[in-house]
Order: C-alpha cells, then structure tokens, then sequence
C-alpha cells in the first residue's frame, strides 16, 4: 500500500491534511494554521526584531493585531508603570516583557500593577519571549509582548 498526504487549502487560512494509505478509508486529518492572518515573532538577531517582515530595530510591543514600534523604553531597568498604559490599551490576557538578552527581575510593584488588573505577566528574556508569544498568539490567546533589544 502506498501512502499519500494531500492538503485541502480553506477560507479561514488554515490547511487540512488527509493523510492515509491510498485504497483504504484509514487515515487522520492535521490541521496547520498558517502564519499570515496574526502577527508573528519571524527572527531576532542583532538588527532588530522582524514581525511579520518588517524589522523592528528598536523596543516594541506587539499582539495578533497590532504592532506598536516606539514604545520609550531602552533598558529593563527604566520600566515604570507609565510604560504600561500602551500595552493595557491592546487589553491582553497576558503581557510577556522580554528583557533583553539575559533576564531581569522587574521590582514587586511593576508586578502587582498587572495582577490588580487582572492581567497574567511573565518576565523572560527577548528571544524567550518571542517564542512563547508565537506560541500563545497560534492558541488564539490575547497575549501581548513588550520587546526590549539586547544592549549593545
């Protein structure tokens, strides 16, 4: 028996696979959701962040929708609470704020002005952080992540 796998290309950017043994009703569907209809983390390097295709050389926030590239911020260790207001304007589930190259602990009370509203963080690293956003952001979650560049 031979084995085939054809995809079945839909409206909702989405692929479906009907994968089986050819002569035989046995089989699976996979179904991939194809980058391109959200924002995606697509590499980090030291030129920048690229979404989607357009290079982000300096600190960015970003969710499914919408991409902010001049957000104020150079270093983990300025973040204040007023650096938040633009990222609870995309009103996210969850705010991933990548540090930079290495991570850093932001104070108790950066914390606590997510959690009183509500709002799930977690500090990482950048590149740490862009890959959980591309995973978060593929679940469909409202996920939001503030992207500080690595120090040159």
């Amino acid at each position: 028996m031979l084995f085939q796998a054809q995809p079945e290309e839909t409206s909702d950017c989405t692929s479906t696979w009907k994968i089986g043994y050819i002569g035989t009703s046995t089989g699976m569907d996979l179904t991939h959701q194809k980058p391109g209809d959200h924002h995606y983390i697509h590499s980090m390097s030291k030129d920048g962040i690229r979404v989607v295709d357009q290079l982000c050389s300096k600190a960015v926030i970003v969710s499914a929708r919408r991409l902010i590239t001049d957000w104020p911020v150079s270093k983990a260790e300025d973040l204040d609470v007023q650096h938040f207001a633009q990222i609870l304007e995309l009103q996210p589930e969850v705010v991933l704020i990548g540090t930079g190259e290495h991570q850093v602990f932001l104070a108790p009370e950066l914390l606590m002005f997510f959690y009183q509203r509500s709002v799930g963080v977690e500090v990482m690293s950048t590149p740490a952080a862009c890959r959980t956003f591309n995973v978060l952001v593929s679940e469909q979650r409202n996920v939001v992540a503030a992207l500080l560049m690595p120090q040159s």
